[in-house]
C-alpha cells in the first residue's frame, strides 16, 4: 500500500536549504507538505495582524513552486491536533517530518503531536533548521549552559570553525511531492482584516555587513539589515546569513547572529524566563504600573523626543531601530517603573520581527533582571542619546515633527528624579531578598 510523508511547514516558510523539507523529500515516500494556521496562537493575536498577512505571501511564493510540480501547499485552520486526526484518517502517513522549534508552547505541542503520532504508528521527526546550534551543541566543558554571552559566543566561534555550514537543496527535489490538490485559505478564512502595515524589505549585502559596527547606532542612517522578520518566520535560510557574513572581515554582524542564538538557548535551557525573570530576586520589584503612564509610553506621549520618535516607528511601521529599543525599554523599566512584562507584551503586538527569545532576553537586559552581568544601576539619559545617537535630530524629525512646538507635552518624568525613585526601588527590592 502506497504511503505517504507529511512535511509540515512552520518557522521555515521557504523551499530553498530547507533542512526537515530536504529530508522529507529525499526519503522513499511522495511527500504532502502542509500549514497548520494554530487556533491557539490566532486567537491571542489583533485581528489586523500584519505578520499574517506575511506568512500568507510566504506560502504563497511556497505555493507556486509546487504547482510547478503538480502539487499545491496545504493549508489548515484549526489545533495542530485536530488537523492531523484529520489528515491521518483521509490518507496512510507514515510519517511527519518538519524543523525543530524552541519555544516552550511549541516545545509542548509538539510532544503531544508526537505522542498522538506514535499511538497512530506514524514517526515523528525534527530537524534543526533556524539556528547553526541548538539546545546543549554549545555549552561549558561541565556540560551546564552558558549565562554570559562573550564566552558562550567564543565557544560558538570554535566549534563554527570545526563544523563546515550543511547545505540542503531541498529546492532540487521538489518531483518527489505528492500530486494532490490540497486546501488553500486566505485572509478571510482566517477571521482575520488586512493591515495597514508594509511588509518588511530586508538589505543583506557586502556593503550593510561591512559597514554594521560604525552605522548600527544611529537611526538616521537606517543601515541595519532588517532580516530579523525573515529569521523568524524563516523566509531566508540562516545558513546563508551566517556563511555570508562569516566570510567579511568585520565580525559585528556575525555576533549579532550569535546573540540570537545565545538568547535562544537561554529560553531553551531556563524557560521561566517567558514570564520570570532570570535572576528571581528581581521578581520582588514593586513596579508602579501606572496606566495612564504606560498608555503615554505606548503612544510615544513621554515628553522625550527619542523615545516618543522610537515609539511611533514602532506604531507606524512595525519596526524600531535596534538602538532605540534600548532606550525605550529602559525607559519604561528605570524611568516608569513598569513591569518589563508589560513593554515585552507591546513588543510581542507590534513587532513585526518579534522572537520570542530575543524579546525577553533584551527586555530582562534593559531591566536589569536577566542573564546580563552589569549591575542594575545603568539607567539611559534620554537627552544623552540624542547628543550621542541622533545629534542633528534627523529621526526623531521624521517621527516627531512637533518636538520642537509649544503643543509638544514636557518631559512626563524629570530624569534624575526617576533615576533615584529606580535605584531605590530596586536597592530596596533586593536588601529585602538579602535579609
Amino acid at each position: 500500500m502506497k504511503k505517504y510523508t507529511i512535511f509540515w511547514f512552520r518557522r521555515d516558510l521557504r523551499i530553498e536549504d530547507n533542512h526537515g523539507l530536504f529530508e522529507a523529500l529525499s526519503g522513499k515516500n511522495e511527500v504532502i507538505p502542509i500549514f497548520i494556521f494554530d487556533q491557539q496562537i490566532l486567537k491571542k493575536l489583533p485581528k489586523s495582524d500584519a505578520r499574517l498577512e506575511f506568512i500568507l505571501v510566504a506560502l504563497g511564493t511556497i505555493d507556486i513552486a509546487m504547482k510547478r510540480n503538480r502539487c499545491s501547499l496545504g493549508m489548515y485552520l484549526g489545533t495542530p491536533k485536530a488537523i492531523f486526526k484529520k489528515i491521518i484518517k483521509q490518507w496512510p502517513i507514515e510519517k511527519v517530518i518538519c524543523n525543530t522549534d524552541y519555544e516552550p508552547y511549541a516545545r509542548e505541542r509538539d510532544a503531544s503531536i508526537a505522542a498522538f503520532l506514535e499511538e497512530n504508528n506514524i514517526i515523528f521527526e525534527s530537524y534543526k533548521d533556524q539556528v547553526i546550534f541548538e539546545k546543549d551543541e554549545v555549552v561549558k566543558n561541565d556540560g551546564t549552559p552558558y549565562r554570559v554571552y562573550t564566552p558562550f559566543s567564543r565557544k560558538w566561534l570554535e566549534l563554527f570553525s570545526q563544523n563546515p555550514i550543511a547545505n540542503f537543496p531541498s529546492e532540487s527535489h521538489l518531483n518527489n511531492l505528492a500530486p494532490l490538490d490540497l486546501p488553500q485559505l486566505n485572509l478571510e478564512d482566517l477571521g482575520f482584516n488586512p493591515s495597514q502595515l508594509s511588509s518588511p524589505k530586508y538589505i543583506f549585502n557586502e556593503k550593510i555587513i561591512s559597514s554594521y559596527e560604525e552605522t548600527r547606532n544611529y537611526p538616521a542612517v537606517d543601515q541595519t539589515s532588517r532580516i530579523g522578520t525573515h529569521l523568524r518566520f524563516g523566509t531566508l535560510s540562516v545558513r546563508k546569513m551566517v556563511q555570508k557574513s562569516s566570510e567579511n572581515e568585520n565580525p559585528t554582524f556575525l555576533k549579532e547572529l550569535i546573540w540570537r542564538e545565545f538568547f535562544m538557548q537561554i529560553l531553551w535551557h531556563f524557560p521561566h524566563t517567558m514570564t520570570r525573570s532570570f535572576k528571581p530576586q528581581y521578581d520582588r520589584i514593586e513596579w508602579r504600573n501606572d496606566p495612564s503612564e504606560f498608555e503615554k509610553w505606548c503612544q510615544g506621549k513621554t515628553g522625550y523626543p527619542l523615545v516618543d520618535a522610537g515609539m511611533r516607528q514602532l506604531n507606524q511601521t512595525g519596526f524600531m531601530h535596534n538602538r532605540v529599543r534600548m532606550l525605550v525599554g529602559s525607559f519604561l523599566c528605570k524611568h516608569l517603573l513598569i513591569d518589563w512584562r508589560l513593554g515585552e507584551a507591546y513588543f510581542a503586538e507590534k513587532l513585526f520581527d518579534y522572537e520570542m527569545s530575543s524579546n525577553v532576553g533584551n527586555w530582562q537586559w534593559v531591566a536589569g533582571c536577566g542573564v546580563d552581568a552589569a549591575p542594575y544601576f545603568r539607567i539611559f539619559n534620554p537627552t544623552e542619546q540624542i547628543k550621542k545617537f541622533d545629534k542633528q535630530h534627523e529621526y526623531i524629525r521624521k517621527w516627531v515633527p512637533e518636538y520642537q512646538e509649544l503643543n509638544y507635552p514636557k518631559p512626563m518624568v524629570d530624569h534624575k528624579f526617576a533615576r533615584e525613585r529606580c535605584l531605590t526601588t530596586y536597592k530596596s527590592a533586593l536588601n529585602a531578598q538579602a535579609s
